[in-house]
């Protein structure tokens, strides 16, 4: 699929800091897969935060490719159990993988881009378990 032919969402806003535009590639309503689905997220400028609210998807795992990272920039991804949370410092071009019971969400120094993946049984791609920012710790 061509980036023009995907399915872009705008999430989140300017004032929560993670306004990004969400571009399905493989998933039931656009390329077809028997267990992948995937896309790419673009943070705008002045954005940090990116998947808020953190969830999980128990019947599928998640991995994140990160870029559009500078130089001197970092991500800091988010995993684990809500209530027993982790960091990965993430650089340009590294890829980290969430379980399933596990959140994913990051912040970076400055906007990024990454591209996602979730493999699993389940490929309906609104299925998480939303964790709330207050529960996390």
């Amino acid at each position: 699929m061509r980036k023009e032919d995907a399915s872009p969402t705008v999430l989140g806003s300017a004032e929560t800091c993670n306004l990004r535009t969400v571009s399905k590639y493989i998933y039931l309503g656009g390329v077809q897969s028997c267990q992948l689905v995937m896309g790419v997220t673009h943070l705008h400028a002045g954005s940090v935060w990116n998947t808020i609210p953190p969830h999980t998807h128990m019947r599928r795992s998640e991995v994140y490719l990160y870029f559009n990272l500078a130089q001197d920039a970092v991500a800091f991804h988010l995993m684990g159990p809500p209530g027993e949370t982790r960091h990965i410092i993430m650089k340009e071009l590294q890829a980290v993988i969430s379980p399933g019971w596990s959140i994913h969400a990051g912040v970076g120094t400055r906007a990024y881009s990454f591209c996602w993946g979730m493999g699993g049984e389940n490929q309906d791609y609104a299925d998480m378990d939303v964790a709330s920012v207050t529960s996390l710790r």
